[in-house]
């Protein structure tokens, strides 16, 4: 489903495609991504899924869901063990493990070793055979899943924008783009090293990241984004999560403002989904004395 967005003083035209639409547990770019990697399993004969992520891990939540409705054990390695205390307070944590997930808390020093054979081997001898999906789920055939984001009748697109975790969604998007489109990528985390990461499996040079909209890093955010965020539902209603969507939407919308793009461009963002993180969001800013996002309030 692709919505438009009405601007006002601009020839720009905006649009927004529903990826979180497409599945009430498993939205957005977690589909995509899970896609492929559900049938390799299937097709490797493993039984069990194993996978890593944060405190309100999006991936996390989604490979549960997902692992328990297609038949797989799921196991998470969670960083940061002071989290094996706090489940039932952390409605990421509580929803996978409601979904049958096992957890395996480690500490952040630990979890920075996670792709390394050590590390891997070890998870071998304490839970036996599994199929390791990286964690965000990228990988190639997370990749693939990510190409069929496009259709072919959005070729009268002169921009696709996407926000960007591990580079995986871009990536795909990147790659099924049409020789005359931009793809514009938005970072939730600060750093240059998602050019490279990108670059692993982005196969054309028709991308630019932007990288003046992350709030502050991964997981960071200011009064200002959850007043658009709010404010952006109430016009639209289309509810933005704010570590992803919400962040690259704000950024499209300021650069429109600045005439960033051309004038009569027709603009297509990818809402990726991640809504699940609302909740926890929402627990994080109340212990702050801040304005809450009103979706779930």
């Amino acid at each position: 489903m692709t919505q438009e967005i009405l601007l006002q003083n601009t020839s720009v035209k905006l649009f927004i495609r529903r990826e979180d639409l497409i599945h009430p547990f498993v939205s957005g770019n977690k589909f995509r991504k899970l896609k492929y990697n559900l049938l390799e399993a299937k097709n490797q004969k493993k039984t069990t899924l194993l996978t890593f992520g944060g405190a309100f891990s999006n991936h996390i939540a989604a490979t549960a869901f997902a692992g328990k409705q297609n038949g797989f054990k799921t196991i998470g390695i969670i960083r940061g063990d002071e989290l094996a205390s706090k489940i039932n307070e952390n409605p990421t944590l509580k929803f996978a493990q409601e979904n049958g997930m096992v957890f395996e808390f480690v500490s952040r020093e630990a979890y920075r070793l996670k792709e390394s054979d050590d590390f891997i081997e070890n998870l071998k001898n304490n839970y036996g055979d599994f199929y390791v999906i990286p964690e965000g789920g990228t990988n190639d055939l997370a990749v693939k899943g990510c190409e069929e984001i496009l259709k072919e009748d959005d070729s009268f697109f002169d921009f696709i924008c996407s926000s960007i975790g591990t580079g995986g969604t871009i990536s795909g998007i990147i790659n099924s783009a049409l020789p005359h489109q931009k793809v514009l990528g938005f970072p939730s985390l600060k750093g240059d090293f998602l050019q490279k990461d990108i670059r692993k499996f982005a196969h054309k040079g028709n991308w630019t990241l932007i990288s003046d909209y992350h709030f502050g890093g991964y997981g960071k955010v200011s009064t200002e984004l959850i007043e658009f965020i709010n404010s952006f539902y109430q016009k639209n209603t289309i509810p933005l999560d704010p570590i992803y969507t919400g962040k690259m939407v704000f950024g499209v919308i300021d650069l429109v403002h600045q005439g960033y793009f051309p004038e009569n461009s027709k603009i297509l963002m990818i809402h990726t989904g991640g809504l699940q993180g609302i909740q926890g969001m929402n627990l994080k800013l109340k212990s702050k004395n801040l304005p809450l996002i009103q979706v779930y309030v």
